[in-house]
């Protein structure tokens, strides 16, 4: 264990390249390495949406309490189930019509993390309501490098009819700054990895990606020198942790290089496709949750929203054996098949979450893992695709906030309790108070 303190925001410098590090020991004050306090933990939130609702039957849990034999859908987390709470009964009431007609899918997304009505238009005078990320992102952002990060694997418009009346900017968006202004997602990895490493300069930025992929070179070959004089100063633990983290940073990178090969293979059929998206969407999800957590390992920042498709969203699943647009697949009318094909489709999405998880809870933080210092919302803003409800919600909630949450349980609330409860809940573990957001009516007191 080394003795030499260094600073959190300690970054690693080079043309171009802002590289923060890993929570290493030597940046812990001496008394907190042995004993890490509750109150120094960087407890991170992350919001994972998935559209067209879930086939409940295969979702659900069979009882509330402890959760052992997982339904067949949630199989996947089975390796971090006592890291997670299945939480049953969750609404957002501002997602149905109440008299605005069709658009349920707009409103879906809308409605995820802001519990407001959105106003019917398909014109500029979109209005929502202030979403929980941002609320936290306004208060704890700025102690990071970012306030939030926003990604996602669908490109979405701001502007246009895409649900019956509703602007694109609605189901393509959960992420609302203020009630008028949605947060633009990436959806491009290599743009995401530029905007994580890059400096404040944008131009050396860009200078630097294009002198490294013209001579094949890493960001860590920017910053050896630095790194090397890091090295010295930190204890064989320390030195370890690092060594890992810059593989996982290489490894992206790799990834990143394969990617924008076969991103402008199929680019030439497809030219509005931005050239480092990955043709396997699998792997585009997995490259998005590996940046994420980097960001998070980072403390980058410590406030993210990914959407694994915008609500609406007709893609195939083809590596899930749904060669069908998920769409139209949810709208099952009781077609036993088609709801076949739906848990399928479910299946594939908590599979890459499981992924994500998993790799969080790789992550040695403190005397847990960033798991443990984290809440993760995974689900969608409709229960059952075919009847388009906005009640009894596939809602999880990963990690352990911190050691505040037990997890590993199945959780079922009084019909009808707003999701915004939750997330009042959440802003709590946070350090961000707020006495409502959306529909709320108090906290999910005793539940998490």
């Amino acid at each position: 264990m080394s003795t030499t303190r260094i600073p959190r925001r300690t970054f690693l410098r080079g043309v171009g390249t802002a590289m923060a590090l890993p929570l290493l020991e030597a940046m812990a004050p001496l008394p907190a390495l042995a004993a890490p306090s509750r109150a120094r933990r960087a407890t991170r939130m992350a919001f994972l949406f998935v559209p067209n609702g879930i086939h409940m039957p295969a979702w659900r849990p069979g009882k509330p309490g402890r959760l052992d034999a997982l339904p067949p859908t949630l199989k996947p987390l089975e390796k971090v189930k006592g890291k997670v709470t299945v939480l049953s009964g969750l609404a957002q009431h501002n997602a149905f019509a109440l008299g605005d007609g069709a658009g349920d899918h707009a409103r879906s997304a809308a409605a995820w993390l802001t519990g407001c009505h959105p106003r019917k238009t398909s014109g500029a005078d979109i209005k929502n309501g202030i979403s929980v990320d941002q609320l936290a992102a306004a208060r704890i952002g700025r102690l990071t490098r970012f306030p939030s990060l926003e990604i996602g694997c669908e490109r979405g418009a701001q502007a246009g009819n895409c649900d019956s009346g509703y602007s694109c900017a609605y189901s393509s968006s959960i992420s609302w700054r203020t009630e008028a202004t949605p947060v633009a997602k990436e959806v491009d990895p290599r743009l995401v990895f530029e905007r994580l490493f890059g400096n404040e300069d944008a131009a050396e930025t860009e200078e630097s990606r294009v002198r490294r992929d013209l001579y094949r070179r890493s960001i860590l070959d920017l910053v050896s020198e630095d790194a090397k004089r890091l090295r010295a100063r930190l204890g064989p633990r320390d030195r370890a942790k690092l060594e890992e983290y810059f593989v996982g940073v290489r490894e992206i990178e790799h990834r990143l290089a394969r990617a924008q090969e076969t991103g402008r293979e199929v680019a030439l059929g497809a030219p509005d496709r931005p050239k480092g998206i990955p043709a396997d969407y699998g792997e585009h999800i997995r490259l998005m949750a590996d940046m994420m957590v980097l960001a998070f390992q980072a403390d980058l920042t410590r406030v993210a929203t990914f959407m694994l498709a915008n609500d609406g969203s007709n893609r195939s699943y083809r590596a899930a054996g749904v060669p069908e647009g998920h769409h139209d697949m949810s709208h099952h009318g009781g077609d036993p098949e088609k709801q076949a094909k739906v848990q399928r489709i479910n299946t594939f999405h908590l599979t890459h979450l499981a992924y994500m998880l998993e790799r969080m809870d790789s992550v040695p933080e403190g005397d847990g893992t960033l798991l443990d210092n984290a809440m993760v919302v995974y689900g969608a803003g409709i229960s059952d695709g075919n009847r388009h409800n906005h009640d009894d919600l596939p809602i999880l909630l990963a990690g352990r906030g911190g050691g505040t949450i037990p997890g590993g349980r199945h959780v079922v609330l009084p019909d009808n309790t707003p999701m915004a409860n939750l997330f009042l809940s959440m802003l709590d573990r946070v350090g961000v108070p707020a006495e409502s957001i959306g529909d709320s009516t108090g906290r999910l007191q005793g539940a998490i």
